[in-house]
This record gives structure tokens, sequence and C-alpha cells, in this order.
């Protein structure tokens, strides 16, 4: 376990964030003068709205600290390619989706270090484990930013390369954060059990509440439904491959998956069986397909 969580963890994770940043380009980061008031609300409900839903429900369902530092760190963690393709299949704006995911992405490096420390010590203490902000953010950028920059820089030099793998790649992005959780799960089983009944209400009612918030806020706005849909998605899918990975990276020689990452683990479970059926249905009311 102690080679899946320093190795095989965060090269896939980096892959995963590279094929995201396959299907980024300069035109995507330039819509956010184009589209400013869709692509704002889509930041301010995942970098905002976000972690303020998180702590309060952890007022609603408490949990060892631990497990709510977990559980930050997972809100606090912002949708990946899972939140793309899941955008496109439920007829939402696939452009809006990917914008916000390079962006909050990239942030990420700075925004993610600095509230785990910061959720540690509020949760914890002192007698929690010590957050070297620093070190995280390079591990960080080493693992996300890194490759989806590379992923950008390919795209521009050889656009027919990526063309043709860029839908590959992504699949098997997918199965990897699928592998990972599935992985994760089966090797702390008995974790998983004991802690699904404290840990499953809170993340289901997350993901849940996300989606309606991320959904209302937009029509509020009175953004397009397809942005609408892209915005939910952004705000309610977060990606579980980087709360575990950054849950690992916090606590070293882990004989195991950590608490800091087991509700991202468990989240890898509960946000397919609450957000496919959404989907679904999202598909079937859509119109036309937006480009």
């Amino acid at each position: 376990m102690d080679v899946i969580l320093s190795v095989v963890l965060p090269l896939s994770l980096a892959f995963i964030m590279f094929s995201l940043g396959l299907g980024l380009s300069a035109a995507d980061f330039a819509r956010v003068l184009r589209m400013p008031k869709a692509v704002l609300a889509g930041l301010t409900a995942q970098l905002a709205v976000l972690p303020a839903t998180a702590l309060a429900l952890l007022m609603v369902f408490p949990l060892p600290p631990e497990l709510a530092v977990g559980v930050m760190i997972l809100a606090f963690s912002p949708g990946g390619v899972t939140s793309n393709i899941l955008t496109k299949y439920a007829g939402g704006s696939v452009a809006l989706s990917v914008t916000l995911t390079g962006i909050a992405s990239l942030l990420a490096v700075v925004t993610v270090p600095i509230l785990t420390a910061a959720a540690v010590d509020g949760f914890i203490g002192a007698a929690g484990a010590r957050v070297d902000v620093t070190q995280l953010a390079i591990a960080m950028a080493a693992i996300t930013t890194a490759p989806v920059a590379l992923g950008v820089g390919l795209r521009a030099a050889a656009p027919r390369l990526v063309q043709a793998v860029e839908r590959p790649a992504s699949l098997l992005a997918t199965l990897l954060f699928a592998l990972i959780v599935l992985g994760a799960l089966a090797a702390n089983w008995q974790a998983f059990l004991a802690n699904i009944g404290t840990l499953g209400p809170l993340l289901i009612a997350l993901n849940l509440g996300l989606l309606a918030i991320g959904f209302g806020i937009a029509r509020l706005l009175a953004l397009p439904r397809p942005e609408a849909v892209a915005i939910a998605l952004e705000t309610g899918v977060q990606n579980g491959t980087l709360g575990i990975t950054v849950g690992s990276l916090i606590v070293e020689a882990a004989a195991g998956l950590p608490p800091f990452s087991l509700p991202s683990g468990v989240y890898g479970v509960t946000m397919y069986l609450v957000t496919l059926p959404i989907v679904f249905a999202l598909r079937r009311m859509r119109g036309p397909q937006p480009a």
C-alpha cells in the first residue's frame, strides 16, 4: 500500500491532470474575458461556496477531527476530467466546464495547501500533523500544474496528435480515477465499512446540495441552461483523486489510506451513485447538444 500511495497514486494523478491539459488551449483561458459572469459565478461557487457548505454540514454531521479535515480537503479539491465528461453527457456547456476546471486546478496549487493547513489547525490544533505549506505546494505543482501545462503545450505544438489521443487519454484518466478509488477502498475495506455510516450521509448531502446550489446560482444570474448545468457539475463533482493524494502527502509513511484521505475515497463511490442519475435525467430533458 505504501508504494501505491507514494508512487502509483501521484503518477496516476499526474496523468489525469495531463489529460485535462490536452483538452485546454489558450482560448479556454481567454474565454474568461468573453463570458466573465459565468466564469466568475462558477469559480465563486467552487472556491468559496463549496468549502463553506462543507463546513456548515460538518456542524450538522459532526465527525472525528481527522475525518473532518479529510472532508474539507475534498471540498478544496476542484473538479477534474470527470466533471467535464459528465457535463458533456448532461448537455451542459463543455467549454465553460473545461475553463472552470483548468483555472481552478491552477489556483489549487495555492489554495489547497493554505486552506488544508488552516483546516488541520482549526479541527485538530497543535496535536495535528504539521502541514508544510511550501512543500505541499511544490508537490502539487509537480503532479497537477506541470502536467496540465505539458498537456496545453503539446496541444499547441502538435494539435493533430492531440486530436487523435485526447479522447483515449480522457477515458483512461476516468478509468484511473475509478481504479484508484476502488483500490484504495479494497485495501481499506474494514475502515470503509466502519466509516460509511458516518461519512455517507454527509457526503451525499454535500454532493446533492452543491449540485443544487451551483445550478441555483447560475439561474439566479439568468445564465443559459447549458452554463447552469456546467456550473452545477463543476460545483458538485470534486476531484477525489486529488483529495486522496493530498491526504496521503500530509501523513508520511502511512501504512494504509490515512483518515485525511478516507472521505475522498468514500466520495469516489457515493459521487457516482448520486450524480449519475441526475446526469441521466438532465440528458433526457436536454435540448440540442451545445457545441
